[in-house]
């Protein structure tokens, strides 16, 4: 057998038992809960905007972050729902690189899995508790989830996670929304499928146990481009692809059916300057079509304080060390235009 075990893992009930979430802010969270869930439900016309670091890779300038978007957030609360990004675990298209806090939870050290699941739960309760708002995370490891179960507003499933089994059957029994994106190929029936098995209820194996779950009717799309065989991004957030993938997708009669456009990665072609310019694009297709209007429900957008990216050990405050990020005050600029545009 070619591994090695290093160390046991604490259990998420450890961990919740020893870093739990405070009574009062389980309430703020409900309530906030309840905010993006009626998006989602077309009980609230407000749009949600999933916005901040490709990476959460350092603590302290991820709050810093939070804190300047809460306070934006106060100013457009009537017209937008901001759910920030505290990403802890980063996929790797060849298995190499910084895979996220919850591996290394300093980036210059070796992995640590023991200390990086204690960061990261640390992390979210650190922000949630400070700025009231829950968080969005991608479901890398299906097992990781219960680890932050109690604290997460939103969760993505990423292109290249999409299509796993266990990704969808774990996401059918959580209750908060996930969005699914489409694989780098661009096939979009592997996303509605994704989406269709994620809204039924399944039995399966899950952390040593047999569960059963009910389905998540929250589940639905998120759009971020494709790459073909040639390694060529093709953007998939014009009218054409979103009026395409509309239709398609209601003819499937899934429920609440919703589309979130990421703005960044293979929809930018990897230029992270080019979000701004995407997202004013996809709210003029909106208000032109109806329908556009009634299925897209928000954007998903990298920012951080500092714009562009950094090597690991660079330690520029607030400044990505994976994809590169809009800087703060682009960000803003683009917070107070979507929240007039919508």
């Amino acid at each position: 057998m070619c591994m090695k075990f290093i160390q046991r893992i604490p259990t998420a009930e450890e961990i919740i038992e020893q870093m739990p979430l405070p009574k009062h802010i389980k309430d703020i969270k409900i309530n906030r809960d309840n905010d993006i869930k009626r998006v989602f439900e077309n009980k609230d016309n407000r749009f949600l905007l999933i916005i901040g670091p490709c990476s959460a890779d350092n603590e302290d300038s991820v709050c810093e972050y939070i804190g300047k978007i809460a306070k934006v957030q106060e100013k457009v609360k009537d017209s937008i729902i901001i759910i920030p990004r505290i990403y802890t675990n980063k996929p790797r298209t060849t298995g190499e690189g910084y895979k996220g806090m919850v591996h290394q939870p300093d980036p210059c050290k070796e992995p640590d899995l023991f200390t990086g699941i204690k960061a990261i739960r640390k992390l979210h309760i650190r922000a949630l508790c400070e700025f009231y708002m829950p968080a969005a995370d991608e479901m890398l490891y299906p097992e990781n989830y219960t680890y932050l179960s109690d604290i997460l507003g939103y969760i993505a499933v990423g292109a290249r996670s999409v299509e796993n089994q266990k990704h969808r059957l774990t996401a059918s029994g959580i209750d908060t929304p996930v969005g699914m994106k489409n694989p780098t190929g661009g096939d979009f029936s592997v996303m509605l499928n994704s989406i269709k098995a994620a809204q039924n209820g399944h039995t399966f194996i899950y952390d040593g146990w047999e569960i059963e779950t009910t389905g998540n009717p929250l589940t639905h799309a998120i759009l971020r481009g494709a790459v073909d065989s040639y390694g060529r991004n093709i953007p998939n957030y014009h009218y054409e692809d979103l009026i395409n993938i509309a239709k398609v997708y209601e003819k499937q009669q899934l429920l609440n059916p919703a589309i979130i456009v990421d703005t960044n990665h293979a929809n930018s072609m990897k230029c992270y300057y080019e979000q701004p310019r995407i997202a004013r694009e996809v709210l003029m297709s909106r208000k032109y079509d109806s329908l556009l209007k009634k299925m897209i429900k928000g954007l998903m957008i990298e920012s951080y304080l500092v714009e562009g990216n950094q090597g690991i050990g660079e330690n520029i405050h607030g400044k990505s060390i994976t994809d590169a990020c809009l800087g703060w005050e682009s960000t803003e600029q683009l917070i107070y235009y979507i929240a007039e545009n919508i």
